[in-house]
This record gives structure tokens, C-alpha cells and sequence, in this order.
């Protein structure tokens, strides 16, 4: 139990390097997905075909491959980045591609009535977006965008095999001294719990506060 005790302190930054992963990865990502759905969307034949194949190439590989070829392959050509920004940059590439398509069905329950009004007022396509589009869109994909952003959190989880110090290999390592497997990752899965919950009941509270009373 000493042993656990003074482990608590890697527990502690592998905690951190989670949470630190988890919100750079969501700020790519949302990045990510503001482009490809606004690709998706345009009246421009070859953008909405690239929105297309991102979202289904990137939907079609598992982030752990994504991970692998960000991490390993690229310094074979010459481009390298750290373990951080090697998980950061694959998660936000994967999961931007999740946060597209929930933000394009909320986007296709806007009426295509407002787009047509604003058109004949004389509104540019990054006006119609940015004003009536996407701030309608938001309303009815929060729950949806909660649910991509607690697997996001999650899947964080994936730096472990790059040898990044998160809240699992943390726990791997507090395991491998101590030897109390029961404690050691039942105390990791309570703090991947917490911070589910914790964002799902932003997401709740959102999604409250935004709804449109009909």
C-alpha cells in the first residue's frame, strides 16, 4: 500500500497528460470538422467529393493505424513528431472526421428555406454558414458531438503505444511496481469514468440550455 502511496504522483501527471490530450485533440479536431463539413455542404462538386472520401477514409482505418503511421511510418520520409503530437494529430485527423458527419446532420435538419432566403439577400456562402447554418446546426447535434467527444477521451488511451506517460501506461507502470492489478486499473477506469460523466453532463446542461422550444 506505500508503494501505491507514492505512486500517486505519476498517477497524477499521467492524469494530466490525458486531460492535456483529450483538449488539444477536441480543438483539432472541431478544426477538422468546421473544413470537411463545410466542403460537404458547398455547392462546389470537387470539395463536397473531398469531404466525402475524408469522412470515409478516415472512418473506414481504426485510430490505432492512424496512430501507427503518424508515429512510425512518417520519420521513414523524413517527417517526425513527438509522441504528444503524434497522438494529437491522429486523433484530431480521425475523430474530426466523426464530429463532420454529426455536425452535416444537424446542418441538413436546418430548412432549405433560411439558405434560399439568405441567398436572395444577397449572403455569401461563409455568411450563411457562420450566421444562420451552424449555430442552428449546434442546437440539435449536441448530444451527438458529447457522445464522439467522450470516445475522443477515451481513445486517448491509444498514447500508451507510443510509449506517452497518459493515465493508462501510468497505470501500467504503477502496476508493474506495485503489483495490484485490482487497484491500480480500477482506479484508472473510475477516472476515464469521471471524465465521461463529466462531459456528458456539460453535454446535458448544453443541449438544455440550447434547445429550441417549438
Amino acid at each position: 500500500m506505500s508503494q501505491l502511496t507514492e505512486s500517486l504522483g505519476d498517477f497524477g501527471d499521467g492524469l494530466l497528460t490525458t486531460v492535456e490530450l483529450a483538449g488539444a485533440s477536441f480543438l483539432g479536431a472541431v478544426v477538422v470538422a468546421l473544413v470537411v463539413v463545410t466542403c460537404r455542404i458547398v455547392p462546389v462538386r470537387p470539395l463536397r467529393l473531398f469531404g466525402t472520401a475524408y469522412v470515409e477514409l478516415f472512418q473506414s482505418i481504426p485510430l490505432l493505424l492512424w496512430l501507427a503511421l503518424v508515429f512510425f511510418a512518417l520519420p521513414e520520409i523524413g517527417v517526425e513528431f513527438s509522441g504528444f503530437a503524434s497522438v494529437v494529430l491522429a486523433s484530431s485527423l480521425y475523430q474530426g472526421s466523426y464530429y463532420a458527419e454529426a455536425i452535416r446532420t444537424g446542418v441538413n435538419s436546418v430548412s432549405k428555406g433560411q439558405a434560399e432566403a439568405a441567398r436572395a439577400l444577397g449572403m455569401s456562402t461563409r455568411q450563411l454558414l457562420t450566421t444562420i447554418v451552424l449555430p442552428q446546426a449546434f442546437r440539435t447535434t449536441v448530444q451527438p458531438l458529447t457522445n464522439v467527444t467522450i470516445t475522443l477521451v477515451l481513445e486517448t488511451a491509444l498514447a500508451a503505444t507510443v510509449g506517452l506517460l497518459d493515465l493508462t501506461e501510468a497505470a501500467n507502470r504503477i502496476n508493474f511496481r506495485t503489483a495490484e492489478p485490482i487497484l491500480v486499473y480500477t482506479g484508472a477506469g473510475l477516472c476515464y469514468a469521471a471524465m465521461a460523466v463529466v462531459i456528458s453532463t456539460i453535454g446535458g446542461r448544453l443541449e438544455r440550455k440550447m434547445v429550441i422550444h417549438r
